[in-house]
C-alpha cells in the first residue's frame, strides 16, 4: 500500500471521528453551561453575580469542549498511526 495516500475507508473514518469529536465537545460544553445556568436560577443570582456565574460556565464549557475535541482527535491519530 502506498503510504503517501489514504484510502477512502481511512478518509471516511477520519470524517466520522471529527464529527464525533465536534458533537461530543458541543454537548459537553452545553451541559456545563446548562449546569451553570441552572445554578444561577436555583440560587436566585441576579445582576453581576448571575452574569459572573454564566460567564464562568461559558468559559468552563468552552475549555472542556476544546479539551474533549483535542483528546478525541489525538486518540484517533495515535490509533491510526499504530495501524488499528
Amino acid at each position: 500500500m502506498d503510504m503517501g495516500r489514504e484510502s477512502r475507508w481511512d478518509k471516511d473514518a477520519m470524517t466520522v471521528e471529527i464529527a464525533f469529536a465536534l458533537v461530543t465537545a458541543a454537548v459537553l460544553a452545553g451541559v456545563i453551561f446548562a449546569v451553570a445556568w441552572a445554578l444561577a436560577l436555583v440560587l436566585g443570582l441576579s445582576g453581576s453575580a448571575g452574569r459572573g456565574v454564566l460567564v464562568g460556565g461559558a468559559l468552563l464549557g468552552a475549555v472542556a469542549g476544546v479539551g474533549r475535541l483535542v483528546r478525541v482527535l489525538l486518540r484517533f491519530d495515535k490509533q491510526r498511526r499504530m495501524g488499528n
